[in-house]
This record gives C-alpha cells, sequence and structure tokens, in this order.
C-alpha cells in the first residue's frame, strides 16, 4: 500500500511525502526510524491511467543487469544497502526503474529486507531474482550474488536478443513479399489486364489464372483484410488463456527450423538457471519450480513441475528428466546422470550451457543463412512470374500491330 504523510523531522522543519509500506502500523514505525515524528497519515489510492510513468516506459532485462553489476560494486565498496538504492534511484536513466529503486529503498528504511523490497516489484524483479537475493543475505556474501545475477541475465539478454533479432529479418522480407504481392494484384495487373482484355485476344492460361487472382483481390480484398483482423484478434485471444498459451508454444516448438532453436534456446535457460541456483546454495526442488517459473515456456514449465515432484518422490535429477524424451534430449540425461554421480553437477550443468549457447549460435546463423536466398529468390520468382503473365500478352499484342 502506498501512503502518504505529513511529518515533522529533528529541526522542526516539516516534510511530506510518500512511502509504501504493507499496512498503516508498519509505514509510521519507518517514518519513526527516520527520526520523524508523523503528523498525518492516509493510504493513497493509485489510480492507473494511460498517463502512467510505466505505461511509456518499461524496466528491460538490460537496465536489470547494469543495475545488477552497480549493487554488486557498490557493495563491495562498503556503502550500505539503504544508500546504494538511494544513490541508484537518482542516477538511473529509466525513470520507472528510479521509482522503484526509491520504493525499494523507502522499505529498506523501513526496516524490510532487500528480498522483501524487492518481492514487492515482480513486474521488475523475478521470483529467481528474489531467491537470489535472499540465499546472499543468508550466505552474507550480496556482492557476488549480484555479481553472478549481472553475469548470468547478461548471458540471457545477449542470447534472447540475438535469437529475436535473428527472426526479424524473415519476418520482414516475409511482410514485404506479401505487401509487394498485394500492391500487385490491386494496382499494377489491373491496370495491364485492361489493356490486354481490351484488345479482344484470348490471353494464355496462365495470364487468366493471373488476372482471375487479381479480380479476387480488388473485388473480395477488404474481406480479406476483415478476415486476417478477426484471425490475429482470436489469436491474441487465444494467448491469453492458459490452453492457448500451451498450444501455441507446442506450435513453436513443433515449427520446422524454428521449433529446433526455440527447444535449444529453452534448454540453455533451465541448464543455466539450475547452474546459477544450485552453485549458489538454493535447495533442488526450489531452483527447479523457479527454473519453471522463468524458462519462458509453459511446455517446459509443466515438464519442469513433474520434474520437482520426481525429486520430490525420491528419484534423481537426471531420472526425472529421463521421462520427457521429446523435450529433454538424451545427451543432457547423460550428462546430468554424470554430473550426480560424480558430485559435479554444477561444472556438467555449467558445460550444457555453454553448449546449448553454442547450439543457438549455430542455429540461429544456419537460419538466417538458409532463409535470406530462399525469401530473395521466392520474391523474385513472384514478382517475375506476374509480370511474365501479364507483359508477354502485351509484347504479342504490340508485335501484331507492327
Amino acid at each position: 500500500m502506498l501512503f502518504k504523510y505529513k511529518s515533522i523531522d529533528y529541526t522542526g522543519a516539516n516534510k511530506e511525502g510518500e512511502i509504501d509500506a504493507p499496512n498503516r502500523d508498519i509505514a509510521i514505525s519507518g517514518l519513526q526510524r527516520r527520526g520523524l515524528v508523523v503528523i498525518s497519515i492516509n493510504e493513497e489510492n493509485e489510480k492507473k491511467s494511460i498517463f502512467d510513468i510505466s505505461f511509456f516506459e518499461k524496466v528491460k532485462m538490460k537496465d536489470i543487469v547494469i543495475l545488477s553489476r552497480q549493487i554488486s560494486t557498490l557493495f563491495e565498496a562498503q556503502v550500505s544497502a539503504l544508500k546504494a538504492f538511494t544513490m541508484l534511484s537518482v542516477n538511473t536513466e529509466n525513470k520507472l526503474l528510479g521509482h522503484k529503486l526509491t520504493q525499494i529503498g523507502d522499505d529498506l528504511q523501513a526496516g524490510v529486507s532487500i528480498s522483501g523490497a524487492l518481492a514487492k516489484h515482480p513486474d521488475v524483479f523475478s521470483d529467481f531474482y528474489v531467491n537470489m537475493v535472499k540465499v546472499g543475505e543468508e550466505t552474507g556474501k550480496l556482492n557476488q550474488t549480484f555479481a553472478h545475477l549481472a553475469e548470468y541475465l547478461d548471458r540471457q539478454y545477449a542470447l534472447t536478443s540475438k535469437t529475436r533479432n535473428a527472426l526479424i529479418y524473415p519476418a520482414f522480407v516475409i511482410l514485404t513479399f506479401f505487401v509487394v504481392m498485394t500492391l500487385m494484384f490491386t494496382i499494377v495487373i489491373p491496370k495491364l489486364s485492361a489493356i490486354i482484355l481490351d484488345s479482344g485476344q484470348d490471353p494464355p492460361f496462365f495470364t487468366k489464372i493471373v488476372i482471375g487472382v487479381s479480380n479476387l483481390f480488388v473485388h473480395y480484398g477488404f474481406f480479406a483484410l476483415i478476415f486476417l483482423v478477426l484471425l490475429g484478434i482470436w489469436v491474441w485471444r487465444l494467448s491469453s488463456t492458459s490452453r492457448g498459451k500451451v498450444y501455441l508454444d507446442n506450435l513453436r516448438l513443433s515449427a520446422p527450423a524454428i521449433g529446433n532453436l526455440y527447444k535449444k534456446l529453452y534448454l540453455s535457460r533451465i541448464t543455466d538457471n539450475l547452474n546459477t541456483m544450485l552453485s549458489s546454495g538454493v535447495p533442488i526442488v526450489r531452483a527447479i519450480d523457479i527454473t519453471g517459473d522463468v524458462v519462458g515456456s509453459l511446455v517446459y514449465k509443466d515438464l519442469l513441475a513433474d520434474v520437482a515432484d520426481g525429486v520430490k518422490s525420491g528419484l534423481s535429477l537426471s531420472s526425472a528428466f529421463e521421462k520427457h524424451p521429446e523435450q529433454i534430449p538424451g545427451i543432457l540425461v547423460q550428462m546430468v546422470q554424470v554430473g550426480e554421480e560424480t558430485g559435479s553437477l554444477g561444472n556438467i550443468l555449467k558445460t550444457l550451457t555453454d553448449f546449448y549457447a553454442r547450439e543457438v549460435d549455430g542455429a540461429v546463423d544456419t537460419l538466417v543463412g538458409l532463409i535470406e536466398p530462399v525469401m530473395i529468390v521466392v520474391l523474385g520468382l513472384g514478382v517475375g512470374i506476374l509480370l511474365v503473365s501479364i507483359l508477354m500478352p502485351i509484347y504479342n499484342m504490340a508485335g501484331s500491330i507492327s
């Protein structure tokens, strides 16, 4: 809850502001710890609107990477947590993140732990992030924890960005292809076909097909556009339901070429998450549960929930993974088994993370290398066939006139 307060400090000066706390009593206690005498305090009803700062600005993973490195550096320099978050809230470029850090600073001053303060902002700090910080608090190694978090998030950011950027170019080429084809069928072909039909000659078979398709675009293109809009709305509504998300995840994983890329990306996230959390002292069942929340796929989230149940019942991690041969390859199961038998599971998971990261890089490069020439050839052939189908009859007509 957000409370608006009026108070007097030790010099007798009036002070007003806001404090975020679970209830009124904790808010008052937090203000008193700051040496303030509370005159009035009221709950502030936060109204979300399109003018709210969060509508215009989002906290990106890159911002969290930079923040984690800065916190790690400040903790190594023996700067207190309250002062560190206060300094960063003023100096951060992202206004929304600065607002969140200010609230975290208020919570720290009120006596809340760092992990507890971070947990109040799940839209910025994931369950994985909060649990890692909690472990750092318990072990007294917060500076190392934030350094590990920065390295982990940096790896995930680089991997995800490369995958996303690799899919942007093919999507742009495909969109360009459909735009060019639409313009050809609705603007260029009708004008050229009118010349052919006015000449009275019998056009070739392929020319008739092209003219027929062009007529469909001209006379029924609006209905096709409405259909596409309705299809987009249906897909959007489908993606907002749990069942729909699972269906789309399965569709993505089963798609040719792209499915293999996403599978390797999710496996890289799983091994990296488990390695980071287990090496920081998080219990294995808890690590598996948290990994399921941040893996980014409902299919693998359900899989990891089943793996966690298996580990709880006494199975080893490799045996629990072995139950899902479609999503978990045999090489991963065998490597995890070796790690369990030799007591070096952390090193094995790190090796697997590096392996799948290289596999994702290779898959991305291969995908881009194949899609670029294929899309260019398809676009060229499509435009070429259309022009030949229409221009050849015009050339024949011009030849017969001459």
